[in-house]
């Protein structure tokens, strides 16, 4: 391979971006783009406008997010949705609560362009501020009815939630699907050691402290997903 070409770990790491296609403002992998048009073709006849909240994050925006998180730029969250406090945690507990919501950079499966976080735009009105927290998803949220038909439709296109239960890593994540063939592709590509080079030469807070705790961190917060 010429020398100038992303690799496969690059583009699973999110530091390449040319396995991607552009599709309504955002990008997805191009091999999943005709089964989540299928979805969101169903979910239409269904009654729903199955919308893209996010998809693809690459390596430096995921950074931004992280970083931000550890300096208390912005806020963290636990599992009842209030505000933890990072001062009074070491630096790998200041980890472990970020990555309750948002993965460390490198091991985002948002890096992959397989996975994305969805919402029913017609159920809410067009000034609405989207959060993406479980109440949304769950009885009596605004979206509460497209996660039923999800759960009751997903597997039919192709897709799956990776973080439907909680496993006692990511917190569960009603709003996150994930393409099942592609993207199992892609993670059974990255490995330990590929992980740690990532975190090696990158400029994250609390680099060492990951680093010092990585193979605990990639057990519970990087393979540890829900089957399909």
């Amino acid at each position: 391979m010429d020398a100038t070409q992303p690799t496969p770990i690059m583009c699973i790491t999110g530091q390449s971006d040319t396995h991607l296609t552009d599709i309504q403002n955002h990008r997805l992998h191009s091999a999943i783009i005709s089964d989540f048009l299928a979805l969101q073709s169903a979910a239409k006849k269904a009654g729903f406008d199955l919308t893209i909240a996010s998809s693809f994050r690459d390596f430096e925006r995921q950074s931004i997010i992280w970083n931000n998180k550890f300096l208390g730029i912005r806020p963290v969250f636990n599992k009842q949705q209030e505000v933890v406090d990072l001062t009074k945690l070491s630096d790998i507990d200041k980890c472990i609560a970020i990555m309750l919501y948002s993965a460390l950079p490198g091991a985002s499966r948002h890096h992959l362009g397989t996975d994305l976080d969805v919402f029913d735009k017609a159920a809410v009105s067009d000034d609405y501020k989207l959060q993406l927290t479980p109440d949304e998803y769950q009885l009596g949220g605004p979206f509460s009815p497209l996660s039923n038909w999800l759960d009751a439709n997903l597997v039919k296109y192709g897709f799956y939630r990776p973080y439907q239960h909680d496993l006692g890593g990511v917190a569960p994540e009603l709003w996150h699907i994930s393409h099942i063939k592609q993207s199992q592709l892609l993670v059974n590509r990255l490995d330990e050691h590929a992980f740690f080079d990532c975190i090696k030469n990158s400029e994250l807070q609390g680099k060492q402290a990951i680093l010092d705790n990585l193979p605990a961190i990639y057990t519970r917060f990087v393979t540890n997903v829900g089957p399909p």
